[in-house]
């Protein structure tokens, strides 16, 4: 237990109602009547129903399970543990090699991999590691790649895959060589700093991690373009299995972690009632489930309660910021097959051909744009039937799931602008030249 700071809910339940109050208005106001065009233009509309897809699509599937996971990184996983294998001093090889390859098992987007990563880094991870986690994250998602290579060509597809496990590399190292005088300083702190005995075992907080990771997996796992083997089955199944990562979690919590098992038994009740009363609709069951537990939690005075104050402390920071982030870049770019300020027409024209501004600007229109998990392949098939070349197609798979405008917002408030900008530009830099070279000496 790392010690979270008590939080005096008398004083947190208006930030609390307030976000309540906008996630509820963005996800049930009918922002596509024709009459909201009318009242606030076409683009603060294409704003309106982006930020509302976003709530309706991933804040209570993806968002809510990632601050559930940063918080439990912060009150259960010892500060000792994460600076061993992901902090400055750490064996460059695990560590990074740990952080390239996530992405295999998050299937987020890059807004989704925020709380997770301020959470590693908040409990002392290297700026390196951090990074190559925040790149691969939604870069390296196993369902992306494979739609991918069969949509848009298998030469793509592994250009993208060996593409994003090298940048998450490289970029996570360069950070750390760039701002290696800060790293230094933050190693020879926490080298000060008491190591606190574990309260459990390294494999009990496992489970519990495994477990929270398992729901945030499964929930959003995305129905994959060929309807048949494993992803296809997993994809039918999808909701059992976030069921039965959701038994062995409340399992965990009763034997390990001391809550009652009364509690936890009025936790699950509702959330099973509704997912057989309402089978189509998972988002009832899942919402009763959150609610349900985020009660419990907060009436806890022990370790329960410093993990949902944790959890809660993410939330606030990130999804204020997170929202608007998604309205601004809906209101410049709108959403997918519609038009914001910026006519879709500028942006194919601009990508045409194999030249090195025509990469160059896919990787930047690509690292303001917002990519759900999977919808960058489908808009990138309509792109390149416009014509967009095979070197900018790939600069925009590199940046774009990785990068977005809410993205570099939130990262700014935890890393500062400085370093935001740095990686950002990284990103922007290296998908650029990745693409300039497959397009003109590769292909």
């Amino acid at each position: 237990m790392n010690g979270a700071a008590a939080v005096d809910w008398r004083l947190e339940w208006r930030p609390l109602a307030g976000l309540l109050v906008l996630f509820l208005a963005l996800f049930f106001l009918p922002f596509d009547a024709p009459r909201v065009d009318r009242v606030v233009g076409e683009a603060m509309g294409e704003g309106l129903l982006l930020a509302q897809d976003y709530a309706r699509q991933h804040v209570l599937f993806c968002l809510v399970p990632a601050f559930f996971i940063a918080g439990a990184i912060g009150v259960f996983l010892s500060q000792e543990s994460v600076m061993r294998y992901l902090g400055p001093g750490a064996k460059k090889l695990p560590a990074y090699g740990v952080a390239a390859v996530s992405g295999t098992i998050l299937a987020v987007c890059s807004c989704t991999v925020l709380p997770l990563f301020s959470g590693i880094h908040q409990m002392g991870a290297g700026l390196g590691p951090a990074s190559a986690f925040l790149y691969s994250g939604p870069a390296i998602n196993v369902l992306a790649v494979v739609l991918t290579a069969s949509v848009l060509g298998w030469e793509l597809g592994v250009a993208r895959a060996v593409g994003a496990v090298l940048f998450a590399v490289v970029v996570g190292l360069l950070m750390h060589w760039i701002f290696r005088r800060e790293e230094g300083e933050r190693q020879r702190a926490a080298a000060a700093l008491p190591v606190a005995s574990p309260v459990r075992p390294l494999w009990q907080n496992g489970l519990f991690l495994g477990s929270l990771v398992a729901i945030l997996v499964f929930a959003n796992w995305g129905r994959p373009e060929v309807e048949s083997g494993v992803w296809w089955w997993i994809w039918g199944h999808k909701w059992p299995l976030t069921s039965i990562a959701a038994v062995v979690l409340g399992l965990v919590l009763v034997r390990f972690l001391g809550l009652a098992w009364w509690k936890a038994a009025a936790v699950g009740a509702p959330a099973v009632a509704l997912a057989l009363l309402v089978p189509g609709l998972p988002e009832l069951a899942f919402g009763a489930a959150v609610v349900g537990l985020s009660v419990v939690l907060m009436r806890d005075d022990g370790e329960l309660g410093e993990w949902f104050a944790a959890s809660w402390g993410f939330a606030k920071q990130i999804l204020p910021v997170l929202f608007a982030g998604v309205f601004v870049a809906g209101v410049l770019l709108g959403r997918p097959g519609h038009e914001g300020l910026v006519p879709s027409a500028w942006v194919a024209s601009a990508v045409g051909g194999e030249g090195l501004g025509a990469t160059a600007f896919a990787s930047v229109a690509a690292a303001l744009m917002y990519f759900a998990t999977l919808t960058e392949v489908p808009i990138l098939q309509g792109l390149l039937g416009s014509g967009m070349g095979q070197g900018p197609a790939l600069a925009l798979l590199l940046a774009g799931p990785a990068l977005s405008l809410p993205n570099m917002l939130v990262i700014a408030r935890v890393l500062g602008w400085k370093k935001t900008l740095t990686f950002v530009g990284l990103v922007v830099t290296l998908s650029t030249a990745a693409g300039w070279m497959y397009g003109n000496f590769i292909l």
